[in-house]
């Protein structure tokens, strides 16, 4: 825990072509009140011009800087204003963090340790203090500033300059912070909010490209509408800005209401882009938006959490991205990506939990684990719980911890306590690297009329993890007869207990077991034949998984399973082991010939 805390940062930029002078005045107060410890601020690349605690300026035997740190050896040891001005040089920043110039715009990235190098700071997640933020520049060259909140004040000054003074109401940590200033032009609308608030949007770009900017203007508005029908989440300031600039470097920062874009993330014409490019931009500007909540309002204790903000949005822009277009799709999409990327980082020398127990820079770690397998993470919660249990647990999350930097354990709690749940060996998933590999044998007994589903499962070592845990696996599974219908699930035998799967009268075609030991078997009672089990529907679990399917019952499923992605999945593998076996073929001089049960089957559906 740190021992200072910030209440208010008061910031003023000066931004001139040479250099921008930077002022911020902070309110201070200790966590102990009447304990004094030495004050120590982040900061990098930076001129200290002068400092001060309650309006006197401090000796040069009361501090001491570093080229990392400025520290205060005895502030007050109750709550004092510390103002500090700093001189930096944007023009000459290519580190492209902080504050930097570049195609003739002012602009800043502050994700994950930026800050410190615009002004003298705790630049750490959980320091969270409410921003003002006063811009200065010249008029001509720079008729647009931009920070975040909203814009209070703005007018003109002396020499041809003007200035804009933002207020952001909601405490923030100071990765979120923003400043734009430049020459730009914007297209604007409205959004009107679940409880009848006008919110003004506006995207901002260089004058040619505002009229490529329609689809993402669409694609805010329909995120703003999922927020608040999925999750009652409704925006909390009066403006909405994006700005998407050409050289933005990474790719889009959800900075509290003042979004950044790489142009390519925002811009779309019929003429230029492809339907992928399209999804891509409503995936990602709901992903931003989506930050918001789950990022802005709610952010991370410390950077080892880094998933508990962007696995649970990943997940959020990925359901977003579903019930705009197509469930399936978007969940092939985004498991093949997984296999693609995250399965291979996760086998390699570079296999790291969800949340790192370590790193020397922190911007190594934004990663397809921490962000794709964060995403599967919250996803189970969803899979075990249910629509409304998953609801019933975020609402608790923001109600216990809106305004707050907060760990994975704070969510996983908000999950459990919402829905009493008891989610045993869970929190695994966190703290353990690997892909488990899941085993799964059949059987049928007709006399007994039962059906054996045995589970086994292993992780394989990683590096600083040589011995694995068994994991919580949630596994959906339905059952087929031999007409491809789904077969109604009544009980299931398990580690000695008959549970009932129906809670209504509603009869049930999908169930979650839940795998959490090394070996398992779950028992089906009342089958009346031999059925032909759809394994891990919707992708339930970031598993590899081994069965004993027949290549017919792969045709089979593939030919009427009624989860739309075990369908594909079947596909695939059938895909794969037709091609093997046509290659074995031709090395055997055998005629090549597909095998014709794949068209039986697909006729027969």
């Amino acid at each position: 825990m740190p021992d200072y805390y910030f209440e208010t940062v008061d910031l003023k930029f000066e931004l001139g072509e040479d250099k921008t002078i930077v002022s911020s005045k902070i309110a201070v107060h200790p966590r102990v009140e009447g304990v004094s410890s030495p004050l120590v601020l982040n900061g990098h690349d930076l001129k200290l011009v002068s400092v001060k605690v309650d309006g006197n300026e401090l000796k040069k035997e009361d501090y001491h800087v570093s080229s990392r740190h400025l520290t205060l050896s005895s502030p007050p040891s109750s709550t004092f204003t510390l103002e500090i001005v700093t001189e930096i040089y944007p023009q000459s920043n290519t580190s492209l963090e902080g504050l930097y110039k570049s195609s003739g715009n002012f602009c800043t990235q502050c994700e994950a340790e930026g800050f410190r190098k615009i002004t003298f700071y705790q630049d750490r997640p959980d320091i969270m203090a409410k921003y003002t933020c006063r811009i200065e520049a010249d008029k001509s060259l720079y008729p647009v500033l931009l920070s975040n909140g909203n814009l209070i004040e703005e007018g003109d000054l002396q020499g041809g300059k003007h200035y804009a003074l933002w207020e952001d109401p909601f405490k923030k940590p100071s990765y979120l912070f923003a400043l734009v200033a430049g020459q730009l032009e914007s297209r604007d609308d409205t959004f009107v909010t679940c409880s009848g608030r006008t919110v003004v949007l506006r995207i901002w770009t260089p004058s040619q490209d505002v009229p490529k900017t329609a689809h993402a203007m669409y694609s805010l508005k329909a995120a703003m509408k999922w927020d608040e029908e999925v999750f009652g989440l409704e925006y909390d300031l009066d403006l909405f800005n994006i700005v998407a600039v050409p050289d933005f470097n990474m790719g889009a920062m959800e900075n509290k209401s003042l979004n950044i874009f790489n142009s390519k993330l925002v811009l779309a014409s019929p003429e230029t882009a492809t339907d992928m490019d399209y999804a891509a931009i409503l995936g990602v500007i709901g992903h931003e938006y989506f930050h918001n909540w789950t990022g802005n309002r709610v952010t991370c204790r410390d950077w080892f959490q880094l998933s508990l903000k962007e696995g649970l949005t990943v997940f959020r822009d990925q359901e977003f991205s579903s019930d705009m277009g197509s469930r399936t799709v978007k969940r092939i999409s985004d498991v093949s990506k997984l296999r693609s990327y995250q399965f291979p980082q996760d086998a390699g020398p570079m296999a790291h939990p969800v949340r790192p127990h370590s790193y020397i820079k922190m911007d190594n770690f934004y990663t397809v684990t921490v962000y794709e397998k964060g995403a599967e993470v919250v996803r189970m919660y969803k899979t075990l719980l249910g629509s409304s249990g998953f609801r019933k647990g975020m609402d608790l999350y923001f109600k216990r911890h809106d305004g707050q930097a907060v760990t994975c354990e704070d969510f996983f709690a908000a999950m459990r306590d919402a829905n009493g749940a008891d989610f045993a060996n869970f929190l695994l998933w966190y703290s353990q690297a690997g892909t488990p590999r899941l085993k799964v044998t059949t059987s049928y007994n007709p006399e007994t009329r039962t059906y054996s589903l045995k589970f086994s499962q292993e992780v394989p070592p990683t590096p600083g993890q040589p011995v694995k845990e068994p994991m919580f696996i949630p596994v959906a599974v339905g059952l087929l007869d031999s007409s491809g219908k789904d077969i109604p699930l009544t009980t299931v035998y398990n580690d000695g207990r008959l549970q009932t799967v129906a809670s209504t009268d509603e009869p049930v075609f999908t169930t979650v077991l839940r795998v959490t030991k090394k070996e398992e078997e779950f028992v089906f009672s009342d089958i009346a034949e031999r059925p032909v089990p759809s394994l891990l529907r919707g992708y339930s679990a970031p598993v590899r998984l081994d069965s004993d399917l027949t290549e017919s019952d792969l045709f089979f499923l593939l030919a009427h399973d009624s989860d739309g992605f075990n369908r594909w999945e079947a596909g695939q593998v059938l895909a794969r082991k037709l091609m093997l076996n046509l290659v074995s073929d031709y090395q055997k001089n055998i005629p090549l010939a597909l095998n014709p049960m794949l068209w039986m089957e697909l006729e027969a559906y």
